[in-house]
């Protein structure tokens, strides 16, 4: 019953925020205490307003969530009015950089908050020291430094409720970290929010061999529950170049796409539940197990790409896909994206049912990663490209498989889509070709300075983006 109230209570706050009379992003007003975090550029912190009376009577709530690069520079604002018409404003970006200011209504760490922790987590838990703080306040990218003084390591949900129920009486800002393996600066701080780094969350709860769903911790790290699942007899359904030191809530909280996004789909269909914690300590156990549930609503939807921003997970249920015996891998060059595209028609069309990999890559990310990284040889020498594409297909008939593929690369060159390719003979030589796709971003911060962003664009539209940024930025296109 308890639980079922936490959920309406996260409801009724979640509907009045946004279906409310207003519902504005802005960077000037604090929230109120509801549940949820308060994400200030890409740190996360309770907050609480003393006035939460006068809100409720106005039905009228602001969510403050700014941006680290774009502060005031996009500020949409929804409002609905008596006619349930609806007006949206927005401004476009801007180039310009912005200065972010700390907000000056969040406290500073003292001696009896340090004690605090230290009671609850243990002194080994609670994090002072300067050189692990250093890696915790730095990005991966080496982009974005916080200045956090504190690290606190707690191994529980309860432990983490307990964080933050404090930290919300306190007014103590705070940022989930998980594996840090972010390109966007999301897990580190901005200025000195207390880190909350759930790695020591790391166990599997359970694996039922016949439904293949596991439930597990969100320190877990993805490699390790893939090499747990293949001793079942099973596999992850997200596959990323960071699996060695991404964090399976990290993949939850940042919906995650992965390289077998083709064959398995998103983590909206593959996370079954959840447990997180809110900003006020409340535990949402929305730890379902059942692939088919209609009882009314699906709030982990909310928490799957929130990035934090809602509250954190701490637990996950996850539907994962048999581990097929036969895998087969091409790597190919093709002479335009169009071309491209057409394969990928063709390769949906032919392959279907076995194609569990598509990824391309343009000729400039081929000589990033050949000129970057030690040991990366070009699969189709002497020759280059302007296209690449990686195709893996997925099977439980090692002959089915093998056929299909062969007929769909003999059909594909017959129409002039393949210009040249290669399929690996070994699972060392197939090893090589996935590591030029996922050295692109380590080639790409070798070579120096770099801007991550996540788009989303329709298929045919791509690659336009890239040879529209080419042109304004002075670059050559082929």
């Amino acid at each position: 019953m308890e639980k079922w109230r936490a959920s309406q209570q996260f409801l009724k706050y979640t509907y009045r925020s946004i279906f409310g009379r207003r519902f504005s992003l802005r960077s000037d007003y604090p929230m109120p205490q509801s549940g949820f975090i308060y994400k200030h550029g890409n740190a996360c912190s309770p907050s609480i307003n003393p006035s939460l009376e006068l809100y409720r009577q106005q039905i009228s709530w602001t969510w403050c969530y700014p941006l680290r690069d774009c502060i005031n520079m996009l500020q949409p604002s929804i409002s609905t009015n008596l006619d349930r018409s609806l007006r949206i404003q927005c401004r476009s970006f801007s180039s310009e950089a912005t200065k972010i200011q700390r907000n000056p209504s969040f406290a500073t760490l003292t001696s009896d908050d340090i004690f605090y922790f230290k009671d609850i987590l243990g002194e080994k838990n609670v994090i002072q020291d300067e050189d692990k703080l250093l890696a915790a306040n730095l990005d991966w990218m080496r982009k974005y430094k916080g200045s956090s003084q504190l690290l606190l390591q707690p191994s529980s949900t309860e432990e983490i409720s307990q964080i933050l129920k404090y930290c919300n009486s306190r007014r103590l800002a705070v940022v989930p970290q998980g594996g840090n393996t972010g390109l966007v600066g999301g897990s580190v701080p901005v200025f000195d929010e207390v880190i909350i780094n759930i790695g020591s969350m790391n166990n599997v709860i359970s694996f039922d061999k016949v439904s293949g769903i596991l439930v597990c911790e969100a320190g877990c790290i993805l490699e390790n529950l893939d090499s747990f699942l293949a001793n079942q007899g099973f596999i992850m359904p997200l596959d990323l170049g960071a699996k060695g030191s991404c964090q399976i809530g990290g993949n939850v909280s940042t919906n995650a796409g992965g390289l077998h996004f083709i064959r398995y789909g998103s983590l909206h269909g593959n996370v079954l539940g959840i447990e997180a914690v809110l900003a006020n300590g409340t535990v949402l156990d929305m730890l379902g197990t059942l692939r088919k549930d209609n009882t009314g609503y699906d709030l982990k939807h909310l928490f799957i790409g929130s990035e934090g921003s809602l509250g954190i997970i701490t637990k996950v249920s996850i539907l994962t896909p048999p581990k097929l015996s036969s895998t087969n891998l091409a790597f190919l060059a093709c002479k335009d994206y169009f071309t491209c595209q057409e394969l990928l028609v063709e390769a949906k069309r032919t392959l279907g049912d076995v194609l569990s990999a598509f990824e391309f890559m343009d000729d400039h990310s081929m000589d990033m990663v050949l000129t970057h990284l030690e040991g990366v040889r070009n699969p189709l020498p002497p020759s280059m490209y302007n296209f690449y594409i990686l195709i893996e297909t997925t099977g439980s008939d090692e002959s089915y498989n093998k056929e299909k593929l062969e007929a769909f690369l003999l059909r594909s060159m017959e129409r002039g889509l393949i210009s040249d390719g290669v399929v690996a003979q070994d699972i060392n030589q197939a090893s090589s070709f996935w590591r030029i796709r996922e050295g692109i971003t380590e080639a790409l911060m070798k070579a120096g300075a770099v801007y991550k962003y996540d788009l989303s664009l329709p298929v045919e539209q791509l690659y336009n983006i890239v040879e529209d940024m080419r042109l304004r930025l002075g670059f050559c296109t082929n």
